[in-house]
C-alpha cells in the first residue's frame, strides 16, 4: 500500500536549501527505511515518539517562515493579541502568489489534461498540498460560479482516485500519491 511506501534515499546531494538538506541527513542516518506517513510525522513535529526524536526537524513553520522572508515573498509583522504580541507573515509578494493561483485554475481549467499521468508533477503535488492545507477552495474563489464548479469538480475527482492505483500507474508520482494518501488517511 501506498501508506506502507518506504523512503529511500537516491542522492544525498545538498539542495542548497537548509531544510531540505537537513531532512536528506535524517533520511541517510536512518537505520531501517521509514515510511512516507513516518516521514510526515517526523518533519512535521507531529510525532513523540521518543526514539526517533532525533530524526525530527525543529521549529519547521518558523524555519520555513523565516525563509520566505529572506526570498522576499513574505513579511514579518508584530501583532497585538490583548495581552501578547504576536509574529506574523504577510504575505509581501502578491506577484507570485498569483503567478500560482493563475497556475493551479489553468491547470484544471485552459490547460487541463484529464489525466493525472499527464500532469505536470510539480503542479499535481501543489494540489495534494493544498488539499491537505485546506486551501484548496481559496485557490478557485476568485473564478465565475461556472469555472469555480468546474475547477472544484475536476480536483476532487482527482484527489479521489485511489492512490495505489495511480502510483503504480506513474514513475516519478508515486511519493505524491504516497503523500494524498497519508493526508488522507
Amino acid at each position: 500500500s501506498t501508506l506502507s511506501f518506504q523512503v529511500l534515499l537516491k542522492s544525498d546531494a545538498p539542495t542548497g536549501d537548509i531544510l531540505l538538506d537537513e531532512t536528506l541527513r535524517h533520511i541517510k542516518a536512518t537505520e531501517t527505511a521509514e515510511t512516507v506517513q513516518t516521514w510526515i510525522e517526523l518533519l512535521t513535529g507531529e510525532t513523540w515518539n521518543p526514539f526517533k526524536l532525533q530524526y525530527q526537524l525543529r521549529n519547521v513553520r518558523e524555519r520555513i517562515a523565516k525563509a520566505l522572508v529572506e526570498k522576499g515573498i513574505l513579511t514579518t509583522e508584530k501583532q497585538n493579541f490583548l495581552l501578547f504580541d504576536m509574529t506574523t507573515h504577510p504575505i509581501s509578494n502578491t506577484t507570485e502568489k498569483q503567478r500560482l493561483l493563475k497556475k493551479l485554475q489553468e491547470s484544471m481549467l485552459e490547460r487541463w489534461v484529464n489525466d493525472p499521468r499527464r500532469m505536470d508533477h510539480r503542479t499535481l503535488a501543489l494540489l495534494v498540498l493544498a488539499h491537505s492545507s485546506d486551501v484548496l477552495e481559496n485557490i478557485f474563489a476568485s473564478l465565475p460560479d461556472d469555472k469555480y464548479d468546474v475547477a472544484m469538480n475536476r480536483t476532487k475527482d482527482l484527489l479521489n482516485m485511489d492512490p495505489e492505483a495511480e502510483a503504480a500507474k506513474v514513475r516519478g508520482a508515486e511519493m505524491i500519491w504516497a503523500v494524498l494518501a497519508a493526508f488522507s488517511k
